[in-house]
């Protein structure tokens, strides 16, 4: 399984392979073309309310990864798209966060490496 993470606003190569937006709110400011996504998965961004209860506060790190994986769990549909498409090449998360170490996609990343289906 080879996955990547990138945040949207740099640029895409074709090493990416498959470009998955995992934010549920486009980022700012990036066009689809420059963007250059293959799919954007909403359904397996945080919930809006967990999404601002965090707030990207490093100090809420590890009750968001609680929760977000809460919210994986009961998600299966999401997750088995991605994991599929894992299971064909490389696929890069894509996200927006200006933190690179405290986000959604890199807790997602995690979450598919530790094989949970």
């Amino acid at each position: 399984m080879d996955i990547r993470l990138k945040r949207a606003y740099t640029a895409a190569t074709d090493a990416d392979g498959t470009r998955v937006l995992v934010d549920r709110l486009w980022p700012r400011g990036v066009s689809k073309e420059k963007a250059r996504l293959d799919l954007w998965l909403k359904a397996i961004a945080p919930s809006t309310e967990l999404r601002k209860w965090f707030n990207h506060d490093p100090a809420k790190w590890e009750e968001f990864c609680q929760r977000y994986t809460q919210e994986l769990e009961d998600n299966p549909e999401a997750v088995k798209r991605l994991l599929e498409l894992a299971d064909t090449g490389r696929i890069t998360l894509i996200y927006g966060a200006r933190d690179e170490a405290h986000n959604e996609a890199v807790m997602l990343k995690e979450y598919l490496e530790a094989g949970r289906r």
